[in-house]
């Protein structure tokens, strides 16, 4: 028996693996749901250029386009951003785009910022953004060539072209940052937020 006692069914607006994993993890039982926005366009309106607070955006967006079809559903909406000092990267569009955002990061010292939001019919009634400090050990154009090879198709599916929880871990040489941060969802404040809105057993 699951561990979420809404009258509705808890949803999670995305298709991620890793978020859906993590929920079902936690005992919860919920529903995934695409949230039908826009992103780029939605960030390149909003004239942002902090990442916390371009997560946190799109992470509202993404429960709200979800919620107005869902009343009386909490629904769970998240984002990651990755910025390298000032720049800031998205998904890669292929293993050439994949092969270069690592070649910039490789070496180096990048922030993943987890953004979550929760909605309830159409308002945002609660978010949080969690930080993870994440060090690429330095690696020549060949052996990002084989992690690639290695790795195929799955880089172009999260921010950085990598999944840490898979190949990606090879990339690494320090980690400052919860393991839930990094897989795209702070977990521990939102379900601090479902108990203290008596939404789950424990």
């Amino acid at each position: 028996m699951g561990l979420w006692r809404g009258k509705t069914p808890l949803i999670l607006a995305s298709q991620s693996s890793a978020r859906k994993i993590l929920l079902a993890n936690a005992g919860l039982d919920f529903e995934a749901v695409t949230a039908d926005i826009d992103e780029r366009s939605i960030q390149a309106a909003s004239k942002l250029s902090n990442p916390r607070e371009i997560g946190l955006l799109l992470a509202r967006e993404k429960a709200k386009a979800v919620s107005v079809n869902r009343p009386g559903s909490y629904v769970i909406g998240a984002d990651q951003t990755l910025a390298l000092g000032h720049r800031l990267f998205n998904k890669p569009a292929g293993r050439a785009q994949a092969l270069a955002q690592l070649q910039d990061l490789a070496g180096s010292t990048h922030e993943l910022n987890s953004a979550v939001a929760v909605a309830h019919d159409g308002k945002i009634v609660f978010e949080d953004v969690s930080v993870a400090r994440m060090t690429m050990r330095p690696m020549t154009e060949a052996e990002l060539l084989a992690y690639l090879d290695a790795a195929g198709d799955a880089v172009t599916t999260s921010v950085g072209a990598y999944q840490l929880e898979g190949l990606g871990i090879h990339l690494f040489e320090r980690i400052e940052g919860d393991h839930f941060t990094i897989l795209g969802l702070p977990l521990l404040p939102l379900l601090a937020f479902l108990r203290r809105e008596r939404l789950v057993a424990m």
